[in-house]
């Protein structure tokens, strides 16, 4: 027996059942209820951060990015770059590597979102290019739509990681800490980290909290691409310190590798985030 399942000391994992209720055919998961949350939650935000007068002075532009029909109708494009970015952003990072042939001989299967499997890159890319076409489409200044957007992500993320803890996914690496869970899904009884839990305060409650702070109290909408790039660069550390703790991510170079390609995927969101912030910092001729 392996000696971390000795210990005493782990945390029942929660029995919670991933359905809420089913009729007929029709099944209601929490999976489904933490996205819609996350976005209803994300809009109403948007709201509330486009009617406040005072963090869109002229040197933010003067007004919000987006009206409040432009918010509803944004909305729409970017569930859609959600899903449908979250889904290949799966299958090209993480599951064509090992499972090639399967994909190229059904298609079909790179749109199966019912089979489950959604990356946060892949869907980050996807809101991306929904805020590059929403922007070229009403003619908006793409950057400053990126800020508008950037501050309610957090939300949506947060809920996920919540989803994947009761969906009992994404667990992480054996440990013998104090809070260690059981997954069932793992199906080798050793206590591991809850690292989704690790990701829903880092990635949600804390990077949310930091953006909210620079939005209302430092006036960041007036730096172009500061809070764009603050949500990047968060992320992108936040994600790759997690991922010490992770273990159902793929390894880039073997099994036993601790740099896996949430790290290397993160890390070019760092990057991207450190030019964007060191872009916003200088003066308006150098732009």
């Amino acid at each position: 027996m392996h000696p971390l399942a000795l210990i005493a000391l782990v945390i029942d994992f929660p029995d919670i059942d991933p359905v809420i209720f089913s009729i007929g055919p029709l099944s209601v998961r929490w999976y489904g209820m933490a996205y819609l949350a996350g976005l209803l939650l994300a809009w109403f935000y948007a709201n509330r951060l486009r009617a406040n007068k005072n963090l869109w002075t002229k040197a933010a532009g003067g007004k919000a990015p987006l009206s409040k029909s432009e918010i509803e109708d944004f909305v729409f494009w970017a569930t859609l770059g959600v899903i449908l970015g979250g889904r290949l952003g799966f299958v090209l990072f993480y599951a064509l590597p090992y499972s090639f042939n399967e994909y190229i001989t059904a298609p079909w299967r790179f749109f199966a979102v019912w089979e489950g499997g959604m990356s946060f890159h892949g869907g980050f890319l996807g809101v991306a290019l929904a805020v590059w076409f929403y922007a070229r489409r009403k003619k908006k200044d793409f950057v400053r739509l990126g800020d508008f957007v950037a501050g309610t992500v957090p939300i949506g993320l947060g809920f996920g990681r919540l989803a994947n803890f009761i969906n009992g996914e994404l667990w992480g690496r054996p440990t013998d800490v104090p809070w260690a869970m059981i997954f069932p899904g793992a199906h080798d009884g050793l206590p591991r980290h809850p690292s989704q839990l690790y990701e829903a305060f880092l990635e949600g409650i804390v990077l949310f909290i930091v953006l909210w702070l620079l939005t209302t109290r430092f006036k960041a909408f007036e730096k172009r691409g500061f809070l764009s790039g603050t949500f990047l660069a968060g992320y992108g550390a936040a994600r790759i310190f997690v991922e010490f703790f992770r273990d159902s991510d793929a390894r880039i170079f073997s099994a036993d590798n601790w740099f896996t390609m949430g790290m290397l995927l993160s890390s070019f969101m760092v990057l991207a985030g450190g030019y964007l912030i060191y872009r916003a910092h200088q003066p308006a001729a150098a732009k």
